[in-house]
């Protein structure tokens, strides 16, 4: 990998609830930022058939994620809707040292994990414009049953209450393309 004018790299993490458009977001701010790129994620959750094993995740056994936390593997990690998500360590430390912007689309315990870690972290929390355009961006992905639709909208509230104590950005995603533009601007900063 190149070098970024000689200059380490730096972490952004980008949080917020399900549906909200946070895969979005990430995937244009990675087009937009040449030295960024996107911190692929180990899960235990099942592979969707649109899904490819390290590019959208690293799919892995339940064994083979416990022995990564039991070997210091991982930056963060944390039990989200019955599945493990964690960020592979020794990723992110290869892409700062070479001067990449490493964004890290994780959950707000996650955000908070890595910023111990990770200080000079910034951390930007993606908003919906309202509880109902959320819920409808989650029914409209046809990823989830009735049931885990509910469960993320409840989490919704509690994720947002705890990111206003410890993100200091948040960016509405009411209009797609300004929501990004907003992120890049403070990722630029």
């Amino acid at each position: 990998m190149k070098k970024n004018n000689g200059k380490k790299g730096k972490i952004v993490i980008i949080s917020g609830p399900s549906g909200v458009g946070k895969s979005t977001i990430t995937k244009k701010i990675v087009e937009m930022i040449d030295e960024a790129s996107l911190s692929v994620s180990v899960t235990t959750r099942p592979k969707s058939k649109t899904e490819n094993d390290g590019i959208d995740y690293w799919f892995v056994s339940t064994e083979e994620f416990q022995r990564k936390i039991e070997n210091g593997q991982l930056l963060e990690y944390a039990n989200v809707f019955g599945n493990m998500y964690g960020t592979p360590k020794d990723k992110v430390d290869e892409a700062i040292e070479a001067g990449k912007i490493v964004i890290l689309e994780i959950d707000v315990q996650g955000g908070k994990q890595v910023k111990a870690t990770y200080p000079d972290a910034i951390m930007i929390f993606i908003l919906p414009p309202s509880d109902k355009v959320l819920s409808e961006r989650i029914e409209n992905r046809g990823r989830d049953s009735s049931e885990t639709i509910g469960k993320r909208l409840n989490a919704a509230n509690a994720e947002i209450a705890a990111a206003k104590q410890f993100y200091k950005y948040m960016v509405v995603n009411e209009d797609l393309q300004q929501a990004i533009n907003e992120c890049v601007k403070i990722i630029q900063q």
